[in-house]
């Protein structure tokens, strides 16, 4: 499977809610990095937080656009069901996903969803 049907796998099993089929995209070591928390290392991580959010709301990703190039690079743009932008990187290797950043306005994206907002952390305060 070549990268970016990787990423049109991940899609299809994100808009399912299929934890198992979509844990099985990522390797042993991925990182994930949802640019409002630490990166999350590993498929336990990984899998724990995909568990939480799929149990707390029903998400969804529309494909606005999903570009990859042959060194094993994917840009996916999408959009949610209430409008909510975003952007994905990855990072595909042998097939599975090594690496992916999370973009997108979380605060939106949480009170949407009606997830709880993370607290933030001393140096995100001390600059507020």
């Amino acid at each position: 499977m070549g990268s970016k049907q990787v990423i049109e796998r991940w899609v299809e099993c994100f808009n399912t809610g299929d934890v198992d089929k979509f844990m099985a995209l990522y390797a042993d070591d991925a990182v994930q990095h949802a640019v409002f928390a630490e990166p999350m290392v590993g498929k336990p991580a990984i899998r724990a937080q995909t568990e939480a959010y799929f149990a707390a709301a029903k998400l969804h990703c529309i494909v606005e656009n999903l570009v990859a190039t042959e060194d094993g690079w994917v840009v996916l743009e999408w959009l949610d069901r209430v409008g909510l932008k975003g952007c994905n990187v990855y990072r595909i290797e042998d097939g599975l996903i090594k690496v992916q950043r999370s973009y997108f306005d979380q605060l939106s994206f949480f009170k949407l969803n009606g997830l709880p907002v993370p607290p933030m952390d001393a140096a995100t305060e001390q600059a507020t």
